[in-house]
């Protein structure tokens, strides 16, 4: 039996330009700006920075004339639109609400040499023959950032052959490995594993008793060092506990990614640059946007003037009109995005603003255990906006506060009923799981079954396995890898 059925969908679809403001929302500080000096280099109808006062009304008046109809016949054309932007106020296009005295600092970029290039020039101060060097060099190009060699010594013999016409040993790669790569600056760079790289380093410092001891503990018995097991580390080494505690000691001295530290990495660390900053005055809240994210955009003076000698023009030519239109596509990309800009900075003002208001008691303290369970929807519910578009904001956006710089989502976290059947946050639940952790003896510390039994004590009644995936969401490592001697 043949079923006839209507469906309706309800398909909601985005214009261009909607999903360009959704994406400029998305855009933490440094990012828009990139994009505005992008739009600006590609737009030359855009202009930034401060207009000079000019008297632009008598422009806007000799657009009409007495009975207020247009002069110009330009088709679908209205220059108005555009013109009347060119002097809106700069408070207009501007946030409103940042301190004079913002700073815009830029981040200075080292010119140092880079950390392959460095290992490169160490290479030249070693009386290699031309298949050492060939060695040497490939082998400093197979370091990583951290500063390790993660291939298997007989493919890197393999790529020798095929890449670089050197036909060699695994014999003679290990005899470069450890007479010269070993041998470079920063110490334990060119190491294969965490082992190698730690004794590397324990070996290129003076001789102690200590050392030695930990130079043995790391190759005898690697695996029982990192599990912490301690009893059989003193069985097996005969050792006291206060032998195996200056071990301990000496090795956490240790750079384990010997790489990362260069201070000439190609990798420059990313500066965050907080969009919005809250300061505490008089007892209450100030919120304020960073200025950079407002900056001062207006139309080109050199368009405007295009503009009027079309409308001076007694004669229109072909060539005149495919000129304005050509400008009016310009025109209609710039004003779209100094829209877009204003509305950004209502979005990223309105959302914040409630965000503040909402966990006002934790910006107010610096207190973690003050943030109230908040999700995207009691936001986006509060201002009338898509839970998706307070995502843009949560998502990418920093706040300086009195008490650092945080991320945005981080003010957000799910609900839990405690003992006394009210709402908490799952972040005060995991604050005060750090905390029993920080305080715990670290010569026993806590599994999660007991931890999960303090926490009920305290009026949290959540499961063992709760509790392990709070700790392991604070990046805490199991009781037995806390363990200290």
């Amino acid at each position: 039996m043949l079923k006839q059925s209507l469906q309706y969908k309800l398909l909601q679809k985005l214009s261009p330009q909607q999903i360009q403001l959704m994406k400029l929302i998305q855009l933490p500080t440094q990012a828009f700006e990139e994009r505005l000096k992008q739009e600006i280099e590609e737009n030359p109808a855009l202009d930034t920075g401060k207009e000079e006062p000019d008297s632009f009304e008598d422009s806007l008046a000799d657009e009409y004339d007495d009975t207020g109809n247009e002069k110009i016949e330009a088709e679908d054309i209205n220059i108005d639109e555009y013109l009347s932007d060119d002097e809106v106020p700069s408070y207009k296009t501007q946030a409103n609400n940042y301190s004079s005295d913002d700073e815009e600092k830029n981040v200075p970029y080292a010119a140092g040499t880079s950390f392959h290039q460095s290992l490169k020039n160490q290479l030249n101060t070693y009386s290699l023959n031309d298949e050492e060097k060939s060695i040497a060099e490939f082998l400093v190009g197979s370091i990583d950032d951290s500063g390790y060699i993660r291939r298997d010594v007989l493919d890197l013999v393999d790529d020798l052959a095929f890449t670089a016409n050197v036909f060699t040993t695994e014999e003679k790669v290990v005899s470069v490995l450890k007479k010269v790569i070993h041998t470079l600056d920063p110490i334990g760079v060119g190491a294969r594993d965490l082992k190698e790289c730690l004794i590397i380093q324990l070996k290129r410092k003076e001789k102690t008793k200590n050392r030695s001891l930990a130079i043995s503990v790391l190759e005898e018995a690697f695996d029982h060092f990192v599990k912490k097991h301690y009893k059989k580390l003193l069985e097996k080494f005969n050792i006291s506990e206060e032998e195996l505690k200056e071990v301990n000691i000496e090795i956490s001295k240790l750079n384990p990614k010997p790489g990362s530290s260069y201070a000439g990495n190609n990798k420059i660390a990313e500066q965050i640059v907080p969009d919005f900053s809250i300061k505490i005055t008089d007892g209450e809240l100030d919120l304020t946007l960073n200025s950079r994210n407002a900056p001062e955009l207006h139309i080109s003076k050199e368009y405007n003037n295009m503009l009027k000698g079309y409308q001076e023009s007694k004669t229109k030519s072909k060539s005149q009109k495919d000129a304005v239109f050509f400008i009016k596509q310009k025109l209609d990309a710039a004003k779209w995005f100094i829209d877009a800009i204003k509305q950004r900075q209502q979005t990223l003002l309105v959302t914040m603003n409630t965000i503040m208001h909402y966990q006002y008691e934790y910006f107010l303290t610096g207190d973690e255990r003050k943030l109230k369970p908040m999700i995207l929807k009691d936001i986006a519910d509060k201002i009338n906006m898509d839970v998706s578009t307070v995502s843009r904001v949560a998502n990418s956006k920093y706040v300086s506060t009195p008490y650092g710089t945080k991320l945005i989502k981080e003010f957000f976290s799910e609900s839990m009923k405690n003992d006394q059947g009210e709402d908490v946050s799952t972040k005060e639940i995991k604050k005060i799981l750090e905390n029993v952790i920080a305080e715990e003896n670290k010569k026993k510390p806590l599994t999660d079954e007991k931890l999960a039994g303090i926490l009920k004590e305290k009026g949290y009644p959540i499961a063992r396995r709760t509790v392990a995936k709070y700790r392991e969401q604070l990046d805490l490592p199991v009781a037995r890898l806390r363990k200290e001697i």
